[in-house]
């Protein structure tokens, strides 16, 4: 297992995985890590269900698992999902899988130490793009498609949301990367996407801008300032639109990171300083 970011610890966790679907395909398996030991009087804890990066086509959920690590030591039950990606799959599979888990987790989360009002969400790169149109479009029957037996009326929306490095307009992506040369997040892009008209379609950027979203909730941006995975302006735009259209969120930027920084250095300086960034966030919307 990776190490995980050197913060201070008020909890030993205890980490396992678990399937929370299946599909005829098969079955799709969560990382489990939940707080436990005698500071569990805190209970009930703040849960996050974390969506890994990978351009939609490639990583797991360990992708995440230094900075899980850390925010489950601080008293914070985290469920990191895999989904469906490409080949077999393309958008808007892995969004009904999200949506799925954020209701499970809804669901589950007493279980856990936790209560379904107090399930927020986190999302890296591509997964922090995955995260918002399922929290955007809530009840879209594409991505709501799959009841949850447990909790049939629950739904997708969260009282607050962690975006890292988000792709938030992946067309402009797509565009700067083709320009670039960069064939690796080319094909990636073409792999899950059928067509640049999808990528406007399912663009949070896009749907802001076209007044689409519904409530958006409390959130904190995380945005490292030499990441070339993004157009130079990405992290502001979404921010100002996130405004515009009534969102509450801080934009958080760190000089000379790159894309993934936290989870490439877990220990550097500002890793450790973001991760607490995200940590008191989740912790103060958990507070009565």
């Amino acid at each position: 297992m990776p190490n995980d970011v050197a913060i201070a610890a008020r909890f030993e966790i205890e980490t396992r995985d678990l399937e929370y679907q299946r599909h005829p395909d098969g079955a799709l398996q969560a990382r489990l890590y939940k707080p436990v030991g005698p500071g569990n009087s805190a209970a009930p804890f703040p849960a996050i269900v974390d969506i890994h990066g990978g351009a939609w086509a490639s990583g797991d959920r360990l992708n995440n698992a230094p900075l899980d690590i850390a925010l489950a030591k601080s008293g914070i039950v985290v469920l990191a999902i895999d989904f469906r990606m490409p080949p077999r799959h393309l958008y808007p599979a892995s969004i009904a899988d999200i949506n799925f888990a954020t209701r499970w987790l809804k669901a589950h989360a007493p279980e856990f130490g936790g209560r379904a009002d107090l399930v927020g969400g986190l999302g890296t790169s591509s997964g922090a793009h995955q995260l918002l149109l399922s929290l955007m479009r809530p009840r879209d029957s594409r991505y709501a498609s799959d009841p949850l037996a447990e909790m049939p009326t629950a739904d997708a929306t969260l009282p607050w949301i962690v975006l890292c490095w988000p792709i938030s307009d992946p067309l402009a992506r797509y565009r700067m990367v083709k320009d670039k040369g960069n064939s690796r997040l080319v094909e990636a892009h073409d792999a899950y996407w059928p067509s640049e008209a999808a990528m406007a379609e399912g663009n949070p950027q896009l749907i802001l801008d076209r007044g689409e979203a519904g409530t958006l909730p409390p959130a904190i941006l995380v945005q490292g300032l030499a990441d070339d995975n993004v157009t130079p302006d990405m992290a502001d735009r979404f921010t100002a639109a996130y405004r515009a259209r009534g969102g509450d969120i801080a934009l958080h930027k760190f000089d000379g990171q790159p894309h993934t920084f936290i989870m490439r250095d877990p220990a550097a300086d500002a890793s450790l300083r973001a991760t607490e960034l995200i940590r008191d966030f989740v912790l103060s919307r958990a507070r009565p």
